[in-house]
């Protein structure tokens, strides 16, 4: 959107940080307070923002917690793993439930006769358990199964079923996932081996890679 349009026309690469009651203004980018915000680079605005707001404004606090972190684990441990498979060490293999899954779904474009919907709980039977975990983080972002239940599944917005949303384009896609809102969107494929098979693709391949909402 126009900047100008959405009263956004003053704003420069600063960020204003509250530390301990105290407030300063941050760069973004070196001499930041004397670059204006523009249609053109507003999307490096929003990049140096969003790394500034999780990650910038608070290296301090991340320094200390690594520093602990590697006081008990010595990070040439730690380093073998991936961020999926550490967190799988920690919690352990959680045990899923299809079925209260299954109850406390969510339909959009889909019906829960629909054939593609038949295939898709077929095969998540067929998964073993560390391919349910991969495939529960894949569309979570997390391996976690709620204490009580996926009917207590949250996502950004507080509680937030899990989705299964038809992707009309093309079959060759693999399904894709928006984890904010637990949400897989799923390409009508045309036999349950494909789909099956491309399931299995995105939840093994590609576990940190999902769609922007």
């Amino acid at each position: 959107n126009d900047l100008i349009e959405c009263g956004l026309d003053n704003l420069e690469f600063t960020m204003e940080i509250e530390e301990f009651g105290v407030t300063e203004t941050r760069e973004l980018k070196t001499n930041g307070k004397n670059i204006p915000v523009t249609n053109a680079n507003k999307k490096e605005y929003v990049k140096l923002l969003s790394q500034m707001k999780m990650t910038g404004s608070i290296r301090s606090q991340i320094k200390a917690f690594l520093d602990g972190f590697y006081d008990i684990i010595p990070r040439h441990l730690i380093s073998i793993f991936t961020d999926t498979e550490l967190e799988l060490l920690i919690s352990g293999l959680p045990t899923i439930d299809i079925d209260d899954l299954k109850a406390n779904t969510e339909y959009h474009k889909y019906q829960f006769t629909s054939l593609q919907i038949q295939w898709f709980w077929r095969a998540l039977r067929s998964f073993s358990q560390a391919e349910r975990a991969n495939f529960l983080q894949f569309v979570t972002g997390t391996s976690k199964v709620p204490l009580q239940g996926f009917s207590s599944l949250e996502g950004m917005n507080g509680v937030q079923k899990f989705q299964i949303h038809r992707d009309d384009r093309s079959t060759d896609r693999l399904p894709s996932a928006h984890t904010c809102f637990n949400q897989l969107d799923l390409p009508v494929y045309e036999t349950y081996d494909k789909l099956r098979k491309m399931l299995l693709l995105s939840i093994n391949e590609c576990p940190e890679g999902f769609g922007l909402a």
